[in-house]
């Protein structure tokens, strides 16, 4: 059982987990092996095709949720959604859990390049109008085109300020470096990229628990389409370079890392763990990033007594060879078997 590495048995109960064997009978689900409190991706969005990715599709986004859930991964967060949760989705017995940030939100003053941007003169009502419509979270941009102005610190601070005092929690995109430092001294709770992330950006994250969600795996699909031969291409190469240097010095300063794969295919968190240990993040940090870790900062519970009766079952260790990460022997989500 992973992250403690203990060997025991374990016991689904409706679904929950239990280590107290029950009176009636039981079947085997996997007997050995490596057991997660399933793998999380906390940057996904899911309910466009690929040709139009300005409208939401329910038919789209319950496909590409279930590519997700069938590759093992049960928790889901949607740092920005075209739509909402369909509602017989959201609770049925084998979708995975989710928790959404509403709409991508953008400043009136910021780029409105980008169609699927919710773009508002009144950025502060209408987050915290998102956070209590959306699992308590909503998504800034704090940037967008990463040579131009970002948001003002001012700006954000105020944000910030209304969702906290709420009970809510704000995840910034930034791909500027001066995007990423409004954001963090701003005091929002995640931040999504950090392209280009100035080094006194980890400190500030470090000491009030902001956490890094760097989503190597889109950033590394785009790098070999990025021309290095003019300005604006190197400036994008540059953040990109230092984006993957900060996980490491996140890390070692104390900054929790998750996994967040932004990019198609869907249930591709596994490659995101693989680029975070490719960028220096030990490897059991690495899959906790995308499992149990992921899951504590979602309020979500790990594999003990009475918890959620989602699990993943392998036949290696997973902190050694990440790349089983990509073939479950078994998934079970909300205490049903699901392969």
């Amino acid at each position: 059982m992973l992250p403690d590495g203990s060997v025991r048995d374990l016991w689904t109960l409706g679904d929950r987990i239990t280590f107290d064997r029950p009176s009636q009978s039981a079947d085997t689900v996997a007997a050995g092996g490596f057991l997660l409190p399933g793998l999380v991706d906390v940057h996904t969005h899911p309910g466009t095709r690929s040709e139009d990715e300005t409208t939401f599709d329910p038919e789209v986004f319950a496909e590409q949720v279930a590519r997700h859930r069938d590759a093992g991964t049960l928790v889901l967060r949607f740092p920005g959604l075209l739509g909402e949760i369909p509602a017989p989705l959201r609770e049925a017995p084998d979708a995975p859990r989710m928790v959404s940030a509403g709409r991508w939100l953008a400043w009136a003053g910021l780029s409105r390049s980008a169609p699927f941007h919710t773009v508002t003169d009144d950025l502060v009502a209408a987050a915290v109008v998102e956070a209590n419509a959306h699992d308590g979270w909503c998504k800034l941009m704090g940037d967008w085109d990463f040579e131009a102005a970002p948001v003002p610190y001012e700006v954000l601070r105020a944000v910030t300020d209304a969702v906290h005092a709420r009970g809510g929690r704000v995840a910034a995109h930034c791909q500027s470096a001066a995007g990423v430092l409004n954001a963090v001294r701003a005091g929002v709770d995640s931040v999504e990229h950090g392209m280009a992330m100035p080094e006194e950006c980890v400190d500030l994250m470090a000491g009030q628990g902001t956490v890094y969600v760097p989503t190597l795996t889109a950033f590394a699909r785009s790098a070999p389409h990025r021309p290095r031969d003019t300005a604006r291409g190197r400036l994008w190469h540059t953040g990109h370079a230092t984006m993957i240097r900060r996980v490491r010095e996140a890390h070692d300063a104390g900054v929790v890392v998750l996994a967040g794969s932004d990019s198609a295919p869907f249930g591709n968190v596994a490659a995101e763990v693989e680029h975070l240990i490719a960028a220096g993040l030990p490897a059991e940090c690495a899959v906790g990033a995308a499992s149990w870790t992921a899951r504590a900062f979602l309020g979500l519970t790990g594999l003990t007594e009475g918890a959620l009766a989602d699990i993943t079952v392998y036949d290696t260790d997973p902190r050694r060879e990440p790349e089983v990460l990509r073939c479950p022997r078994r998934i079970v989500l909300r205490g049903q078997v699901v392969c």
